[in-house]
């Protein structure tokens, strides 16, 4: 259900050239199928956007919805492989959707969590984005649900448009959702719900705002997109959510208006390298590392094999790993992210020891960092005085 215009403030948009706008799975159906009632507006603010010589990429659910609609018995309670062949079925008919409301050639663009995680291929995948959008097309992009494993999903569109914002070094991220903006609680439990306009940067107090997903064809909720406008923020990138629903607050935005919440860009954007390196999928394996590693990494250095205390799961050379810190009462936590220069087995020898060692132990050496501080992000969580 849409919520009133009324209950956010009219801002102007941020000047911008190039847009990603990510429109959620409850947008696109009714009654179950696809339905092109809240698409059809949209697609008239694509249209507007590029008679304006402005670009626009757009991350489409719904795929799986509409497999699901063409089916007659029932598929709610879908296990993974059936939701993989549901979203077969249905992505050609999501592109054409797209395809009958627009006069500009639709490509369709499916990536996945290994595309996004490999440095090479999360490149080739920038490339070819921004390659379409010079030939003019409006690039379609989902996740690859055919081909991804439970494990390996992405699992949620609103964190692909972050990162492919980034991809694509887009001015802007627009959200359409069933919802006006964020509320101070969730408005349909809390009566006493306040709109906010716009956030400054992504606190705790923001995220206990957060209620789960509303919707039945979903899989995100508000709180994947407070996390998709954290990532887009750390990036230089704004972030607007509106309710995609409100054929007003659609039309606004071709007139540069918007009546949403807001969410401001970080005033010293990560490097695209440290940006992927932070935000890239899957770095299912880690480095544990003692306190005085950890230390060593927020100073500006290099990981070396004397601070690891041990290493989780396989890995190969230059593969994504996360960096964890142990302490004794507190646990463990991630302290850092980045690309590892020797393969699990490897730096299992290597732990505890000296760098003079590597070449007598391995019989070679590709340098003294485990991980170079070049290939290194730290992340949030502090680390120890």
């Amino acid at each position: 259900m849409s919520t009133p215009r009324a209950a956010f403030p009219q801002q102007t948009l941020p000047a911008w050239r190039r847009a990603v706008l990510k429109v959620g799975s409850s947008l696109l159906t009714r009654d179950g199928a696809l339905s092109d009632h809240n698409a059809r507006g949209l697609a008239a603010f694509i249209g507007a956007a590029r008679a304006a010589r402005r670009e626009i990429v757009l991350v489409s659910s719904g795929a799986v919805a509409a497999g699901r609609a063409q089916l007659s018995t029932g598929t709610a309670d879908a296990g993974l492989v059936l939701r993989q062949a549901l979203a077969a079925l249905g992505q050609t008919r999501m592109i054409g959707l797209w395809q009958n409301l627009l006069d500009v050639p639709v490509a369709q663009v499916l990536l996945s969590h290994d595309d996004l995680r490999n440095r090479r291929r999360y490149l080739n995948a920038r490339n070819t984005l921004r390659e379409l959008l010079k030939l003019g097309a409006l690039p379609v992009v989902n996740e690859n649900d055919t081909v991804a494993v439970e494990e390996l999903k992405l699992g949620d569109n609103d964190n692909l448009a972050a990162i492919v914002a980034e991809l694509v070094d887009a001015d802007m991220l627009l959200i359409a959702s069933d919802i006006g903006g964020l509320y101070s609680a969730h408005p349909q439990r809390d009566p006493t719900a306040q709109p906010v306009a716009n956030v400054d940067a992504i606190t705790p107090a923001i995220l206990a705002m957060a209620g789960e997903a509303g919707s039945a064809h979903g899989t995100g909720g508000m709180r994947t997109k407070l996390q998709a406008a954290q990532k887009a923020a750390s990036s230089g990138i704004e972030t607007l959510l509106f309710d995609g629903g409100d054929a007003g607050v659609v039309a606004d935005l071709a007139a540069n208006t918007f009546r949403g919440t807001r969410f401001a860009a970080a005033s010293t954007p990560l490097a695209a390298r440290k940006y992927w390196l932070k935000h890239a999928p899957g770095a299912v394996a880690c480095l544990r590392v003692d306190a005085g590693a950890a230390r060593a990494l927020a100073a500006g250095a290099s990981l070396l094999p004397g601070g690891i205390v041990g290493v989780d799961g396989e890995f190969a050379r230059g593969d994504l790993v996360e960096i964890r810190l142990v302490e004794i009462r507190a646990g463990e936590r991630v302290v850092a992210r980045g690309l590892c220069q020797y393969a699990a087995s490897e730096v299992r020898r290597l732990a505890g020891r000296h760098t003079r060692d590597i070449e007598a132990i391995l019989g070679f050496s590709y340098g003294d960092s485990v991980v170079r501080r070049d290939d290194l992000v730290l992340l949030q969580q502090a680390v120890p005085a």
